[in-house]
């Protein structure tokens, strides 16, 4: 059983790390994921730097998965938590991420996502918009 719950909507490092050692993640966090943000398979294997054909075959084959890729889906889960949070659901958020936003030098939210840099940057705006800074 996935335990999502142990995931925060806001995330220290050293929980991440935390959870790379004390917990399973497997294909079953990978597949919350695209459950809960609505996603395509073509989009998150491309936020995980997979190509689609590597990404499904971890499904068919209930691989391992790498060190980097685990980090990023905990991640993920937490972002999309406390962006649900914010805009008050995943497809509010989901719209959110997917419009150019001018103080992103007019980029999508969802260009950065590709990284773990990237997923905490989007996650540092989230806490500047809960506390009045511009959307």
């Amino acid at each position: 059983m996935v335990k999502i719950k142990n995931i925060p909507e806001r995330i220290s490092d050293s929980e991440v790390l935390n959870l790379l050692k004390t917990e399973n993640i497997n294909w079953e966090y990978v597949s919350f994921v695209k459950t809960f943000t609505k996603i395509k398979d073509e989009l998150l294997s491309d936020w995980l730097n997979v190509n689609v054909k590597t990404f499904r075959s971890y499904k068919k084959n209930e691989s391992e998965l790498k060190e980097n890729l685990k980090e990023q889906i905990i991640l993920l889960i937490s972002l999309f938590k406390h962006g649900s949070e914010v805009f008050g659901t995943v497809d509010q958020f989901n719209d959110w991420i997917e419009t150019e936003n001018f103080y992103l030098d007019n980029e999508k939210p969802i260009s950065y996502l590709k990284t773990v840099t990237g997923i905490r940057f989007i996650d540092a705006r989230l806490t500047a918009m809960e506390y009045g800074d511009n959307v």
